[in-house]
């Protein structure tokens, strides 16, 4: 195995929810919004099964093949051929996805807090930081997300209990007046962000506590679906129906917050929150690039890869849309169709599963014909 590191169930579960929510708290309000009107707290729910089912059909293949990644046993279940044509459209969408990732980082941060700063300079110490962590290993990557988490969990929670006085329940009434359908297409638009859990198929086999994967992948999907609902709540008992003017409505929320005329402007705090979390986002995709990029190479080590990758994705990052206009029209076009993450997320890891369930299958009848 190219990583000598583990991390435990738990280290794993913590990487996962900032892995998936980093982005999520700031931009998922305004995203579902548009579908699901006053009812986006019931999108995250009807979305989670889809992270449930990514993270059960990564635990049925790590429970077929325990030493092995997606790239690895991607060969052995379809051939050599097949195997790394299939790895290789697997590492194209990862990378695809991580350099919107940054782009989306990039882009905030200009426009939001630093306009005056040139976006690579912003994007450029991002991947510096990233490949710091990268190169460490996923032992540091596990420590790194047992770290930020309690800080950003924390901070999290007094920016919703500071919100509290300026909340009006009122405005999500009158819940489902149209049905469930438009919280239904409202969670299509969460899958995006859901089916990301089915990269833990890159972490199942470095765990120390390996039988209990699934109860922690599990429990990660619960919280960050608990996460969301709350933040969901929040805007839209602050914001009602204008919800959908705002890019980050927990972002703008926060710059209402003012107590005694002393503690307000708590935007820099949803910000530190926000960057913690995105740097542990970014630094996990950016591992299983690089992890998978060296496992499909079959090179005896992977941090070799960590600069040039790091290099490509930045390049990738600025060049992946000319302004937020294009941007906005990439992802609503993307969120009516089959999305990137569904595809490397769920679909790639259901193939495998339903062909290593079959490849099993033969061969078990074929022992028993001969004995």
């Amino acid at each position: 195995m190219i990583e000598k590191g583990k991390i435990s169930a738990l280290q794993m579960g913590i990487l996962m929810y900032h892995a998936i929510l980093a982005t999520g708290i700031l931009f998922i309000p305004a995203t579902v919004f548009d579908a699901a009107k006053q009812d986006i707290w019931i999108s995250p729910i009807l979305a989670s099964p889809v992270g449930f089912l990514s993270v059960y059909i990564a635990y049925r293949l790590n429970k077929y093949y325990p030493n092995d990644t997606i790239m690895q046993y991607s060969e052995r279940i379809l051939g050599t051929f097949l195997g790394k044509a299939l790895g290789l459209v697997l590492l194209l969408l990862l990378m695809t996805s991580l350099s919107v990732m940054f782009w989306q980082y990039g882009e905030y941060v200009v426009s939001e807090f630093l306009p005056h700063t040139p976006k690579f300079v912003i994007i450029g110490m991002m991947v510096m930081l990233c490949a710091l962590a990268v190169h460490g290993g996923l032992e540091v990557l596990g420590r790194l997300a047992g770290m930020v988490f309690p800080v950003f969990f924390l901070l999290f929670l007094v920016i919703i209990v500071l919100l509290l006085p300026d909340v009006e329940v009122k405005r999500m009434f009158p819940v489902m007046e149209n049905g469930l359908m438009p919280s239904l297409k409202g969670s299509w638009v969460l899958y995006t962000w859901f089916a990301q859990f089915g990269i833990i198929y890159f972490f199942l086999p470095f765990l120390t506590n390996r039988e209990k994967g699934l109860k922690f992948g599990v429990l990660s999907v619960f919280v960050v679906t608990l996460t969301l609902v709350v933040t969901n709540i929040i805007v839209i008992w602050i914001f009602g129906s204008v919800t959908e003017n705002f890019n980050a409505p927990l972002m703008s929320a926060s710059r209402y917050i003012s107590i005694a005329e002393f503690l307000s402007h708590l935007e820099s705090l949803v910000m530190a929150i926000w960057i913690a979390g995105t740097f542990i986002k970014l630094s996990a995709f950016y591992y299983v690039v690089v992890l998978g990029t060296a496992e499909w190479f079959k090179l005896s080590d992977y941090r070799s890869l960590v600069l040039p990758v790091g290099f490509l994705v930045g390049v990738l990052a600025m060049k992946a849309f000319l302004n937020s206009a294009e941007a906005a029209e990439h992802f609503r076009v993307v969120s009516q169709g089959i999305m990137d993450t569904l595809v490397y997320g769920l679909a790639i890891p259901l193939f495998l599963f339903c062909a290593a369930y079959i490849r099993k299958t033969i061969f078990k009848h074929k022992g028993e014909r001969k004995r």
